[in-house]
């Protein structure tokens, strides 16, 4: 099969690229370092099937980070029919030093400048015929974020793999060596692009006077957040109680007439079991859609790099930086690629500290379990103000936690952050991510929702003949046995069971719920409002908040270190540190009266 290989250097739009080519839903961010994986989509080109390969973004070809390693070995083993080198069309007098390094590969390449517009905005006017001519390589002038100039891509890139039909490989002395090209850089970009003496004020400069002034910058960005969830909850509450409406109208006018006459341990394992449990998660599958869309604004704009550079000096104060924060904020969908987002970090030292705290990030699984508690409990402005409490939480833990093990995690390593211009992304963008997003959820989630909901119709309903979830049961004994463990948190019998399913995945956790009280999501809300107050709902959730992160994320926890004393730390820390925290918080506000 014929292969192309995306290439450029971080925060480009090279991802946009690729998802506006092949169609594919790779992820897309506007701050440095966000591919860290090599991805990947076949399309139809000149009539064969080309397989196109997204590379992480380089500074360098003769590096050492991760992603630059990563690089080099793929064209070390890889054959390609040719490279396609995405610029920033507005920084070209720093980019073309990689696109030089890359010409001495020996390998067909045609190059993009993408943002032309935002270029063309700056007064910057790019000659590219005579650029063409300089570089001896196809130029063209898009913008991947808009669609425009595509239609010449696919006809450049047809036209590269007529031209060289036959896969071919990286010249190996270019890989290991360096080439002197700042003459060559200077006489190319002298001769072919005008630079404005001062660029004109423009709207990104205004902006940030305020978003990144030194006192109201990160006031600012927490009033921002709070805002946003503020929204969250005042458009995706009503769209939850529909879907919930719509779920207990299909169950009780199709499910439970279709299933009256079925056995009882039968008919008790579809609808109390399977269908309340998936259902109930299904129900807030809206909220999150809002949440991501939400969360796509934030990260696109360009906002996750002014908080980075606003955050720079306070992480700083506990062996982080500004990069440490902006993996935390990428932990809010999942850990996952927040752990992975790490290897642009040279230093092994600020890398390890970084993964010891992106599992305190509220992630996607943990968020539904908030949701769900914080609008059964209290009223929607003060379930607002639970959420915002609950991420200032996460980030205080994250912060001690950094605090206390930054003696053993030492790293000297300097904060060097490219602050791309704000950009506002567009309505295809915002719901592809949010449907992205999404679906990556209920697929990372599915199996786990499923095989949970099982097991714990099992422990709650074995042995049969007995009311289910009573002392007697599995679940019962389960219970009793871990009372002693939990009861000083304010976290009864049945609640305990669900942490122990939380740690295989978070998103069990409100499927199990549904299962152990035997309800839909419109009953299971009234149940638990009955059945805690608003200190044990609390207790409950600071202590999911914080305790032992998920199996999947201990598994990259592991695979990045590489280091099995380095995971059970990693595991055993936050455990012992929700237990403190739930015990305080519980113990403190009964001695208060509340």
């Amino acid at each position: 099969m014929k292969r192309l290989a995306l290439l450029g250097m971080p925060n480009t739009g090279k991802s946009t690229f690729f998802n506006r080519l092949t169609g594919a839903g790779a992820r897309v961010g506007n701050w440095p370092g966000m591919t860290v994986d090599l991805l990947s989509a076949k399309i139809l080109l000149a009539g064969d099937m080309v397989e196109i390969v997204d590379l992480p973004g380089i500074y360098n070809l003769h590096g050492f980070s991760d992603d630059e390693q990563v690089v080099r070995h793929f064209f070390a083993s890889q054959p390609v029919n040719g490279l396609v080198v995405i610029l920033d069309a507005t920084q070209l007098d720093r980019q073309l030093a990689l696109l030089l390094q890359l010409k001495t590969l020996g390998l067909p390449l045609t190059v993009m400048f993408n943002m032309a517009d935002e270029a063309r905005q700056l007064g910057i006017r790019i000659d590219h015929e005579k650029l063409a001519a300089e570089l001896a390589v196809p130029v063209s002038l898009i913008s991947a974020k808009y669609g425009q100039g595509f239609g010449h891509v696919r006809a450049t890139l047809e036209k590269l793999l007529r031209e060289h039909p036959h896969p071919g490989q990286a010249d190996s002395q270019a890989l290991n060596q360096d080439q002197d090209i700042e003459s060559e850089l200077d006489r190319i970009i002298s001769d072919s692009v005008t630079t404005p003496v001062t660029l004109p004020p423009n709207l990104s400069q205004r902006i940030d006077r305020l978003f990144l002034h030194p006192w109201f910058g990160l006031p600012l960005f927490f009033l921002c957040m709070f805002g946003l969830f503020q929204l969250v909850y005042g458009i995706g509450t009503p769209l939850q109680d529909g879907t919930g409406w719509l779920l207990d109208q299909l169950k009780s006018a199709v499910l439970e007439p279709a299933l009256q006459n079925a056995p009882n341990a039968l008919r008790s394992f579809l609808i109390d079991g399977l269908y309340n449990g998936v259902g109930t998660v299904l129900s807030f599958l809206p909220i999150i859609v809002v949440f991501f869309i939400v969360m796509a604004v934030v990260e696109d704009s360009g906002y996750l790099a002014r908080a980075a550079w606003l955050m720079d000096a306070v992480m700083a104060r506990m062996g982080l930086d500004g990069r440490s924060f902006v993996m935390q904020l990428m932990g809010f969908g999942c850990n996952v690629p927040a752990l992975m987002g790490t290897r642009i970090m040279r230093s092994r030292g600020l890398r390890l500290l970084t993964m010891m705290v992106i599992p305190f990030s509220l992630c996607s699984a943990r968020l539904q379990v908030f949701l769900f508690f914080s609008g059964a409990v209290f009223k929607p402005f003060a379930a607002a103000s639970v959420m915002f409490a609950l991420y200032l939480t996460s980030f205080l833990m994250a912060f001690l936690t950094a605090l206390v093990w930054r003696g053993k995690y030492r790293s000297h390593e300097p904060l060097l952050l490219e602050m791309p211009p704000w950009r506002f992304p567009t309505m295809r963008q915002l719901l592809a991510q949010a449907w992205q997003q999404s679906g990556h959820f209920l697929r990372g989630a599915s199996g786990f929702i499923v095989a949970g909901v099982v097991m714990v119709w099992a422990l709650t309903h074995y042995p049969f003949g007995i009311p289910p979830a009573s002392p007697a049961t599995l679940a019962g004994r389960l219970a009793d046995w871990m009372s002693p463990i939990f009861a000083p948190l304010g976290i009864d019998r049945l609640l305990s069971i669900t942490l122990l399913f939380g740690f295989v995945a978070k998103e069990i956790v409100i499927g199990s719920l549904a299962v152990i009280y035997g309800a839909g999501e419109s009953r299971l809300a009234g149940l638990i409002a009955q059945r805690l107050d608003w200190v044990q709902a609390m207790s409950f959730m600071l202590f999911t908040l914080i305790y032992t992160p998920c199996l999947s994320t201990v598994a990259v926890l592991k695979q990045e270190s590489k280091s099995w004393g380095f995971t059970i730390l990693a595991v055993a820390w936050p455990l012992g540190l929700a237990w403190l925290v739930s015990f305080l918080f519980y113990q403190g506000a009964r001695a208060l009266g509340w």
